[in-house]
C-alpha cells in the first residue's frame, strides 16, 4: 500500500490500496510526506506512533527496549499491561518517555519478558536511569561507602543522608521537584536510595561512623515540627549505637572550623583512604593518599574543636524540645 503524496506543484500520486482500501489520504501543504497507518478490516484509523531515539536519554532507551520486546512477542500494550499489572496508558507513557519507570515497574517487566535471570535486565536499565538523576560521581562513591570499614563525614545545612528519616529525606527531595530540578519519580528513587545506603551499613560487622554536623543542620527547620522532631530523635538514637560517634560543630567555632563545605573520608578494608566532596556540578572521589591524608588530619582537628558526643546530644535534645 502506498499513501498518496502531495508535491509543491499540487500534483498528486495515485493512492494504491489493497486490503486497506478506505484509509484516509493526507497531504501536507509543505510538500512533505505524512505516513498513514491503518489497522483492522473496517473503520480504519490513523495511528500516531511516536518514534524515540534510544540514544537521547536512558529513559528513551528503556522505553524503546520495552516497545521492541513487546512487539517481538506480538503483544499489544493492553497485553503487556495485563501481564505487568499496569494500565495500557502507563505502558504507553513509559514507551514514549513521558513517564520514568520505577523499580517495581522494571522488575514487573523482567517477569513479563522472562529477563529476571539475565545479565541485561530491565532493572539494570532502571538503575542507570536512577543514577542519571544523581550528581555525577555520587553513584561511584556509594559503591565504596557500602564496603567501607570507617566513615567520617561532615555536613552543613542539612542532616546527612545516612542519618535522615524517610520523612525528612522526602521533604529534601521534594524541594528539588518544586524547583524543576528532578521529577517526582526521581525524588522517590532518591529517597529509596537513602534507605538502601542506610540498610547497607547494618551488616554483621558494621563500619565505624564518625559524624560531625554543623550546628545549622539541627537548627534549620525542615517540614512540620513533628518531622523535625522525629529527625532529631533519630540523631540521638544514632549516637547511642556502639559503632557511632556524633558531634556538633557550634557556630562559635568560627575560623577554627577547617571545612566550609561537606566532606566525607572513607577507610576501606585494606586501610586505603579516599575522600568525597561535591561541587554544584558533580561529585569528586579522591583516592590519592597524599591528597587524602591532609583532609583526614583536618577532620581530626574538627573533631577536637567540636562538642563532645554527650554535649552534642544535650544540644540536640534542647533543640528538639522546641518541636514538641
Amino acid at each position: 500500500m502506498y499513501a498518496a503524496r502531495t508535491f509543491p506543484s499540487g500534483t498528486t500520486t495515485p493512492l494504491r490500496s489493497g486490503s486497506a482500501t478506505g484509509c484516509a489520504q493526507r497531504g501536507l501543504e509543505s510538500g512533505t510526506i505524512q505516513r498513514v497507518g491503518c489497522e483492522g478490516k473496517a473503520g480504519h484509523r490513523a495511528l500516531n506512533r511516536k518514534e524515540l531515539n534510544p540514544e537521547s536519554s536512558p529513559e528513551a532507551a528503556f522505553g524503546a527496549r520495552l516497545r521492541r520486546s513487546r512487539e517481538e512477542r506480538g503483544w499489544k500494550q493492553e497485553d503487556l499491561a495485563a501481564r505487568m499489572g499496569y494500565s495500557s496508558t502507563h505502558i504507553s507513557a513509559v514507551e514514549t518517555g513521558r513517564k520514568v519507570p520505577t523499580l517495581r515497574f522494571s522488575r514487573s517487566a523482567d517477569l513479563a519478558f522472562g529477563t529476571s535471570d539475565t545479565v541485561d535486565t530491565f532493572e539494570r536499565e532502571w538503575r542507570e536511569i536512577r543514577h542519571g538523576s544523581l550528581l555525577e560521581g555520587f553513584p561511584e562513591y556509594v559503591g565504596y561507602e557500602g564496603r567501607a570499614v570507617e566513615i567520617r563525614l561532615y555536613e552543613v545545612g542539612v542532616i546527612p543522608g545516612l542519618l535522615q528519616t524517610p520523612e525528612y529525606a522526602a521533604l529534601i527531595e521534594q524541594s528539588g521537584v518544586k524547583r524543576g530540578a528532578i521529577t517526582s519519580e526521581q525524588a522517590s528513587e532518591r529517597v529509596a536510595l537513602a534507605a538502601e545506603r542506610q540498610a547497607a551499613l547494618m551488616r554483621t560487622r558494621p563500619p565505624l561512623i564518625f559524624a560531625v554536623l554543623d550546628e545549622s543542620c539541627i537548627r534549620r527547620p525542615i517540614g512540620e515540627p513533628a518531622v523535625m522532631g522525629a529527625q532529631l530523635r533519630r540523631l540521638v538514637e544514632f549516637a547511642e549505637l556502639p559503632n557511632t560517634v556524633l558531634q556538633v560543630a557550634e557556630f562559635t567555632m568560627g575560623t577554627r572550623r577547617p571545612f566550609n563545605l561537606p566532606i566525607t573520608v572513607l577507610t576501606m578494608p585494606d586501610r586505603s583512604l579516599m575522600s568525597y566532596a561535591e561541587s554544584a556540578q558533580r561529585g569528586y572521589l579522591e583516592r590519592e593518599s597524599t591528597l587524602v591524608l591532609p583532609i583526614l588530619a583536618a577532620y581530626h582537628q574538627l573533631q577536637a574543636e567540636a562538642l563532645s558526643q554527650a554535649a552534642s546530644v544535650d544540644m540536640i535534645n534542647q533543640v528538639r524540645k522546641g518541636t514538641l
